[in-house]
């Protein structure tokens, strides 16, 4: 009997030491995540300013609408007024903000506008949370101006802001380069990449891929984001692999993107802004797709 409670309170030592260290490491992490978007980065507002002319503007609403997934139904919107929040459970709840006239696109300056999608950072000098900006941050000068300049066009809209809400496995998770809710910190401000012109190859297409890494993994191959429910869907994977897009052709991969159906029939979960990739015009798409076919084959799940 002795030994049974001797053992047991070893046991009870050894379990009160581990959620000990659990919980510093929680803490810890969490505390970083905290200080992280708390901090004011030294990045300059940039001296760009929003064009009158129409095939700017045009440009910028091609960008909105396709690359940038501004409008989709899980970012800003269709009418730019607010997305519908995506909960993630235990990872909190985000919602992209109403950015027309009567909100942000009110507050933002047109030079804080380009700062935010260059460099992921806020009027506030702050990080934004969620905002890929990381994605599209090798936009050159000229379509960051094409942006700007299309959002100054937009109808007003009165929707108010919904609720981002970041959990303590999100923080944790972020802070271990799981998923990304803390984007400025993510960006080399100090020089910026920018795409080649767009054309139909892999070399301007390897840009465009990383639109798909925030969900599908850093290797495209897949698998569920770390943290997730199940309400959120498991990513696809995207290499030619047995379990991905071998034997996929250009018209299977292009049934895809327009009409969200795959090659086996089975539609897209909604989660997928198919209603922003299938803007995509012919030189994007093909880009992306001679891109994809360069990847490595790599087993699903390999994110």
């Amino acid at each position: 009997m002795r030994i049974f409670f001797r053992v047991l309170k070893v046991i009870g030592i050894v379990l009160g030491v581990v959620v000990l260290v659990g919980g510093i490491f929680v803490y810890t992490q969490c505390s970083a995540f905290d200080a992280s978007l708390a901090k004011v980065y030294d990045v300059p507002v940039p001296n760009l300013a929003r064009s009158t002319d129409p095939a700017v503007i045009a440009r910028g609403k091609h960008l909105v609408e396709s690359v940038g997934g501004c409008a989709s139904a899980l970012c800003h919107g269709q009418d730019l007024g607010g997305g519908k929040p995506i909960v993630m459970g235990p990872l909190g709840t985000v919602s992209g903000p109403n950015i027309t006239p009567d909100n942000l696109g009110a507050a933002y300056s047109d030079g804080e506008f380009a700062r935010l999608l260059r460099h992921g950072i806020k009027k506030d000098g702050c990080s934004v949370r969620m905002m890929p900006a990381q994605d599209i941050d090798w936009l050159p000068d000229s379509d960051v101006v094409a942006i700007v300049s299309y959002l100054r066009t937009v109808a007003p809209g009165d929707r108010p802001n919904g609720m981002t809400k970041i959990g303590v496995l999100g923080k944790v998770l972020d802070r271990q380069d799981k998923v990304i809710f803390d984007v400025a910190r993510r960006i080399d401000h100090t020089k910026q990449e920018v795409a080649p012109a767009p054309e139909p190859t892999a070399r301007y297409g390897v840009f465009l891929g990383r639109l798909c890494s925030g969900c599908h993994g850093e290797h495209l191959s897949g698998g569920r984001i770390p943290g997730t429910p199940s309400s959120i869907p498991t990513p696809l994977n995207l290499t030619p692999d047995a379990t991905g897009l071998a034997g996929w052709t250009y018209a299977d991969f292009d049934k895809l993107m327009k009409q969200g159906i795959r090659k086996n029939g089975k539609t897209l979960d909604p989660f997928m802004p198919i209603e922003a990739w299938k803007n995509f015009d012919d030189t994007e798409e093909h880009a992306l797709w001679a891109y994809l076919q360069t990847l490595p084959p790599a087993p699903f799940g390999g994110r």
